[in-house]
């Protein structure tokens, strides 16, 4: 197994390939932030989230059938159609499991009653940070798979216990007052009261003051590191290709701002969703372990993510509960 498992994380990628893809998404974050008012506070309505959520997903189709394109050509049918699936399976399971952050940064803006314009360009430093946390554990984690094969099986049973702790403290909200990152920010740095648009330092009477923009970065960052422990190890069970690993979840990344903008107004009807991302992660987890009496082909792993996120998508919206708007109380009658 160690040759086999070895052998699979030599990738076909080029170092121009490379290259091409990492000057690919610098050039669509310059676009976000320098032409399409990145660095402008203004609210993300619907039509706008639901466009660039179009547009990441389209690219990362076009990705996909430029991969099956090039490697058609270059290295046979074979390998085009195993690698184009990795990478469509690896990027639905990143994709879904980004889908937690959403709810998690509802849950910080929330706390701290972030408003709707100043939301954008604070999770757009969180995609960035992201990126460069996501770059460094891949390289970490195909490391870890090139010298010990048996990480493989460590990476599995974290994600089998992780879902399966996500399957029971799913109804649970985690107290942000207390955070203990937040309690040490608060401890040792100034506050401001109160934001200052979307500054992250002010500076008052000649002293250097923390904004609450600041905490929320934090905050998002450390959310954005947690789940990137969860994800990383996912991916493994699909692919050990560290281009496709690394494309995958930077599509899934590059995507998630505008998922939430589109999303985060519904967040609460989406309640069963917290359980089917567990039973991914415990379908995923399970796969791995099982990996010495039993491969299962991608296009299954595919499919069986697929209908489990699609079932517990249909499943929240038809049980979801509609709120009750009270009624007014009648002249004389008892409140």
């Amino acid at each position: 197994m160690n040759d086999a498992t070895t052998a699979t994380t030599v990738s076909f990628a080029t170092g121009p390939m490379w290259a091409g893809f990492i000057a690919f998404v610098l050039a669509m974050l310059a676009l976000d932030l320098f032409v399409f008012g990145g660095r402008k506070a203004h609210r993300v309505h619907v039509k706008e989230a639901a466009a660039w959520v179009a547009v990441w997903v389209s690219l990362a189709l076009a990705f996909a059938a430029l991969l099956w394109w090039y490697l058609n050509d270059t290295q046979g049918p074979e390998i085009a159609r195993t690698k184009t699936l990795e990478f469509l399976a690896g990027y639905l399971i990143e994709q879904s499991l980004s889908v937690d952050n959403m709810f998690v940064f509802v849950m910080i803006f929330s706390y701290f009653a972030v408003p709707p314009e100043l939301q954008r360009r604070v999770l757009l430093y969180g995609v960035l940070g992201a990126i460069v946390m996501r770059a460094g554990m891949i390289l970490a984690g195909v490391w870890l798979v090139q010298q010990f094969a048996w990480i493989l099986y460590v990476f599995g049973a974290f994600l089998v216990i992780t879902g399966i702790k996500m399957l029971i403290f799913a109804e649970s909200e985690p107290d942000l007052d207390k955070n203990p990152l937040l309690r040490w920010v608060r401890g040792h740095m100034r506050i401001t009261p109160e934001f200052h648009g979307e500054k992250f330092f002010v500076r008052q009477n000649d002293i250097l003051w923390a904004t609450p923009m600041f905490l929320v970065l934090i905050l998002i960052e450390a959310s954005d590191l947690v789940f990137a422990v969860d994800s990383i190890p996912a991916i493994f069970a699909v692919t050990t290709d560290p281009f496709i690993v690394f494309t995958s979840n930077i599509f899934a990344i590059m995507g998630l701002r505008a998922l939430y903008f589109l999303l985060a107004d519904m967040a609460d009807r989406f309640h069963l969703l917290k359980y089917g991302l567990a039973i991914v992660l415990v379908f995923i987890g399970g796969k791995m372990l099982a990996m010495p009496w039993f491969h299962m082909p991608i296009q299954w792993s595919l499919s069986i993510v697929a209908s489990i996120i699609v079932i517990s998508v249909v499943a929240s919206l038809a049980l979801s509960k509609p709120k009750l708007t009270p009624q007014p109380v009648a002249a004389g009658e008892e409140a």
